[in-house]
């Protein structure tokens, strides 16, 4: 299988963007193909679809990537699930409104991130500055993610921000914590988070990490953190010490309020 990077484009902004990442990405990561797809429901809309794709392609075409560009019949999810298998990656906007509107809306990100068998990047834009953020939970499908974040940070040469919200249910709203209870949360949630980051850390030597355990929901806490970022990574779904944190409902939060480039990772076990 060759090693390939899927975008789905539609002449939007945000695919656009999209395009410009998955681009650099398949430079960076020496793909032999980048692949522009788009996706129309009606034949009638081909002549604006190739007016999208053929662009692209020969904007990039001096990239080491072999260059390729198609435009496919059916539904757009669907479509780039499907060519999602054996890819390293697919790429997508996070709505479409260019002259093929409807064909990647937020629902069809998100069921790609939800439903594709690679990894999924959503960009609203593109940025080639900031740290990789992470988001964990010490679950062991949130190692998938950790993983992809250590190796992006490497490829960028940037810093890696690993992030460990924690909330504190079990007593609150009835009964504040104290004071001393939130420090032990707090110390928990680092060690949960420095043995985490243990075993990647050391196959990536060179990657700088900056660690992070706040309190607060996990969503507002890794969009802020992404703020400035190059890349937020989070897992498809998380079922660790800290329950819920990494759960399919956390990771369309981020694609909704991130501002950058949002890579869902599934565990290969799913």
């Amino acid at each position: 299988m060759r090693a390939r990077v899927v975008v789905g484009v539609d002449g939007s902004a945000a695919s656009l963007a999209a395009a410009e990442w998955a681009a650099d990405e398949a430079e960076l990561r020496h793909a032999e193909q980048l692949e522009f797809v788009a996706v129309t429901r009606d034949p009638s809309g081909d002549d604006a679809a190739w007016a999208t794709v053929r662009p692209l392609a020969d904007r990039f075409a001096a990239h080491r990537s072999e260059v390729a560009a198609e435009v496919v019949h059916g539904n757009p999810a669907d479509v780039l699930v499907q060519r999602s298998d054996g890819a390293e990656l697919v790429a997508v906007g996070t709505r479409g409104r260019g002259a093929l509107a409807a064909t990647l809306l937020g629902s069809v990100s998100a069921k790609l991130a939800a439903h594709a068998r690679c990894p999924v990047v959503v960009a609203r834009e593109h940025r080639r500055s900031g740290p990789v953020v992470v988001g964990v939970d010490n679950s062991p499908r949130s190692l998938a993610a950790l993983r992809y974040a250590f190796d992006a940070a490497a490829r960028y040469g940037c810093e890696l921000v690993a992030v460990q919200a924690w909330q504190d249910l079990e007593l609150a709203p009835i009964v504040p914590p104290l004071e001393h209870e939130l420090a032990a949360m707090r110390d928990e949630a680092l060690r949960g988070l420095a043995e985490q980051l243990a075993g990647c850390a050391e196959s990536y030597p060179d990657v700088p990490v900056h660690r992070v355990a706040q309190r607060g929901h996990p969503v507002s806490g890794l969009a802020a953190a992404a703020e400035g970022a190059r890349l937020l990574v989070v897992g498809h779904r998380g079922r660790g010490g800290f329950t819920g944190l990494l759960l399919g409902s956390v990771a369309v939060g981020v694609l909704h309020h991130a501002q950058c480039p949002v890579a869902v990772v599934r565990d290969v076990r799913d």
